[in-house]
């Protein structure tokens, strides 16, 4: 097929285009700017994808500027999902990326696809509002919505928590000031999420606006990254609780229930374990 990547150019958007290229897919990515209404519109019109994956998105949480969220995460994806709408030949799958982010800091435990939404951020509001937004175009497009849960990998900002720890020790740093250590949380590979959609795409939706959880379902505290991570490179560090890192009300354990995604993906299910991703990232 013909795929339409959007965010083809960052941190996902490379993993996944090369998952797409290696089953045999032509990929291409949007020029336009997804808040231009008329821009996106148009090249729609002439790209006539056979398929969708939507990435692109501002995924930091910390970013400055609140309103860009919903400018971007949004209305842009809004006005992507118009313009296919409105395609002679609408795409077989549209694959639009939500978050985990949207189940809150407030459920402990295992978190289904049926919990209810508490998002605690712009960001996390902003990705739950474009689920929302998304039913108004079930009728006319094939839609699955998917919420990734927590991931990294080789090539994700430093800004994000394990590459900046990756980078600390890359550095050899002596100290680093991290938050709660005793969280527990999913730390998936980027490579996990890239073939899971790829995969997807493939799937034709039996029940368009279907939501799906993308996660292992295993879980590491803090400390446990920072032990491997001085385990693989023989380096000891510092760890500076800082209270300014500390979410208040934060959680201890939060880790998705994949049972539908085993269910859809059967028996190519891939995981890497965090030594894996850890070891990669650190020796690159």
């Amino acid at each position: 097929m013909q795929i339409l990547l959007t965010g083809l150019c960052g941190f996902t958007g490379q993993y996944v285009k090369k998952e797409l290229e290696n089953a045999g897919h032509s990929v291409i990515g949007l020029r336009g700017n997804l808040t231009d209404t008329k821009a996106i519109a148009d090249e729609v019109v002439a790209l006539q994808p056979q398929a969708v994956i939507h990435l692109a998105a501002i995924a930091f949480v910390g970013h400055g500027d609140a309103n860009a969220f919903y400018k971007v995460n949004l209305m842009g994806s809004r006005n992507l999902l118009q313009a296919l709408s409105l395609l002679p030949e609408p795409p077989a799958h549209v694959v639009l990326v939500s978050s985990a982010n949207i189940y809150g800091n407030t459920s402990e435990g295992l978190l289904s696809e049926e919990m209810q939404a508490n998002p605690a951020n712009d960001y996390a509001v902003s990705k739950y509002a474009m689920e929302l937004m998304s039913r108004l175009w079930t009728a006319k497009l094939p839609i699955t919505l998917v919420r990734p849960f927590n991931y990294t990998g080789l090539g994700q900002d430093n800004s994000f928590l394990i590459p900046k720890i990756v980078s600390h020790f890359k550095r050899r740093e002596a100290v680093i000031e991290l938050g709660n250590l005793d969280i527990w949380r999913e730390f998936n590979d980027v490579r996990f999420v890239a073939k899971t959609y790829a995969k997807l795409v493939n799937i034709a939706p039996t029940l368009s606006g279907q939501v799906l959880n993308v996660c292992s379902g295993i879980t590491h505290s803090l400390r446990e990254v920072i032990t491997l991570c001085e385990q693989i490179t023989g380096h000891s560090i510092e760890v500076k609780v800082n209270p300014e890192f500390i979410r208040h009300n934060e959680v201890r354990i939060l880790k998705g229930e994949n049972s539908r995604l085993r269910n859809l993906v059967g028996n190519e299910y891939e995981h890497y374990d965090l030594e894996t991703t850890l070891r990669w990232m650190l020796s690159s």
